[in-house]
């Protein structure tokens, strides 16, 4: 139909006349109320920005000779913010002349990564800057589903105990 009786029919309807494809042969045109439909649109994408997740990547610091329970404290903030889906960033930080013993910065990442293993993988290995060394782990979702799974039947076995 042409422009002229799609604009007068869209009047009569107290709608609006909307060009959805504008390069094809004849253009494509539809009736609807416009701001309405601009209403809704700004719902969906409140919505859809609300439901999505925001991955940070937090970090957690240690020295070369970072006692056991400090060790334990930091290990189990980093497995809470893994389980939220955010990255972890651990670095060893060097001060002085601890700069030459970078196998003891090594041997703590390592520790780390091995209690993290049920949460998260590595995601970029120890690599040394300037005066910290630091490794990089992601959230793994296989481990999360695994712990979820475990905590719900401890929680079952606990109430049936008491």
């Amino acid at each position: 139909m042409s422009p002229t009786e799609a604009i007068k029919i869209a009047r009569q309807r107290g709608l609006d006349l909307i060009e959805i494809v504008p390069n094809a042969t004849p253009p494509v045109c539809k009736v609807m109320d416009f701001g309405k439909f601009k209403y809704e649109q700004t719902k969906k994408d409140k919505l859809q920005r609300k439901h999505q997740h925001v991955s940070l990547l937090k970090e957690l610091r240690f020295h070369p000779n970072t006692d056991d329970h400090d060790f334990e404290f930091k290990v189990r903030h980093g497995r809470r913010f893994l389980e939220e889906g955010h990255k972890l960033k651990a670095t060893v930080v060097f001060k002085g002349r601890e700069i030459t013993y970078k196998e003891h910065g090594e041997e703590l990442l390592k520790r780390l990564a091995e209690q993290l293993a049920d949460v998260a993988k590595v995601d970029q290995v120890a690599k040394l800057e300037g005066r910290s060394m630091a490794m990089i782990f992601a959230p793994d979702k296989i481990g999360k589903k695994k712990t979820e799974g475990k905590s719900k039947t401890q929680g079952k076995q606990k109430s049936v105990e008491t």
